[in-house]
């Protein structure tokens, strides 16, 4: 039972790092194509300041080296991912991705980490820096349903990727069995969330998966049909 942590956050690097790479076989189709086509740069641009300051604080609190290694990978990623959007968007998404970059991954980054060694200290620090972080984790967790209008209105699931949604159901449920065996709730929390989200992305990809399936049972109910009856059931509709 000692050991259960440490299992538990392990399963927890291997599956966060299974998120981080979930999107390749988006970029493959990018790179392939020569343009990031619907796909928004965001959930990325989110990921990798998320990923940054959980490495912050994986380093400042004790005992947490496990959150630390997968998110230091987690930014090398990211930053790779955001290299690719810069080179393949159209223009407007293109300044799009450098400015939100630019803001969140720079400015707002730089600032926190100046801050939180400058102006606090041992114990405060730790919970400022986990309650910004568990904050932004929930942003990340949401930041898929930038697509789900996109998925709504279309009535398809092409620029909804399932294994991201996928692995970050997985993900947040392990690290929220992770956090309840260390105590650490801004972990639980944030990764609890992310697990019930995860979970309505999930959903939202199963009823939209197949737009075609109600109209190829319409269709095939129409051809059972007399002609008189189905001519008749569009009058009184």
């Amino acid at each position: 039972m000692e050991n259960l942590p440490f299992i538990i956050g392990f399963l927890g690097n291997i599956f966060s790092g299974l998120v981080f790479l979930s999107p390749v076989g988006t970029f493959n189709r990018i790179v392939k194509n020569g343009s990031t086509e619907d796909f928004d740069s965001l959930p990325y641009i989110c990921t990798l300041l998320n990923s940054s300051l959980w490495t912050y604080y994986g380093i400042i609190k004790p005992g947490s080296y496990l959150v630390s290694t997968v998110n230091g990978f987690g930014v090398i990623v990211e930053t790779i991912y955001i290299a690719l959007f810069l080179q393949f968007a159209h223009p407007k998404m293109r300044n799009k991705t450098a400015s939100l970059a630019g803001v969140l991954n720079l400015g707002i980054l730089a600032t926190i980490l100046l801050l939180g060694q400058l102006l606090l200290h041992g114990q405060m620090r730790i919970n400022v820096i986990g309650f910004l972080t568990a904050g932004l984790t929930i942003i990340m967790y949401s930041s898929p349903f930038g697509v789900v209008k996109t998925v709504v209105t279309t009535k398809s699931v092409e620029y909804m990727p399932f294994f991201l949604s996928f692995f970050l159901f997985l993900n947040g449920g392990v690290w929220t069995l992770y956090a309840l065996l260390v105590g650490d709730w801004f972990v639980g929390v944030s990764n609890g969330t992310g697990c019930f989200l995860g979970a309505v992305q999930l959903i939202i990809y199963v009823i939209y998966r197949n737009p075609n399936s109600s109209k190829q049972l319409e269709d095939q109910t129409e051809c059972l049909l007399p002609p008189s009856s189905s001519s008749n059931s569009r009058v009184e509709t």
